[in-house]
């Protein structure tokens, strides 16, 4: 088995809305990349222009995914950006102790992000691309 395959994209994961699946897909890429930086043993310098990588395109995503709720009248809006929220302060948390040396990049932190990557997707994502299949010209 693969170091990627933490993050491998799947087919389950699709939503069925071209942009949002893209930017899954190039999510789930960057995390897989600070994964293998983590597991090949690199640096914090390395580790943590990964996961700025990382946090930076999930703000983008985000960013994205609420216009187009918002575009739509999405009525679960403040739901799922209420997740989107959560997810980032956690990252966010997590970069500022592993800058103040308070924490390390450890498998747990990729667990974290894997299941809720993948559980927003499967659940929130999917429930929003139905609806913008439904409800979007």
């Amino acid at each position: 088995m693969s170091v990627m395959s933490m993050f491998q994209w799947k087919d389950e994961y699709c939503v069925g809305h071209f942009d949002i699946d893209n930017q899954h897909k190039r999510l789930l890429q960057l995390a897989g990349e600070l994964h293998v930086a983590m597991t090949a043993g690199k640096g914090n310098d390395v580790l943590s222009a990964c996961l700025c990588s990382v946090i930076a395109y999930a703000k983008i995503h985000f960013a994205s995914e609420e216009r187009l709720m918002q575009k739509h009248q999405y009525p679960e809006y403040a739901q799922h950006k209420e997740a989107h929220d959560q997810l980032a302060a956690r990252v966010v948390q997590f970069q500022t102790d592993l800058k103040a040396s308070r924490t390390a990049l450890n498998i747990q932190l990729m667990v974290v992000l894997r299941d809720w990557l993948t559980d927003h997707i499967a659940q929130n994502d999917r429930k929003l691309a139905e609806y913008l299949r439904r409800n979007a010209a």
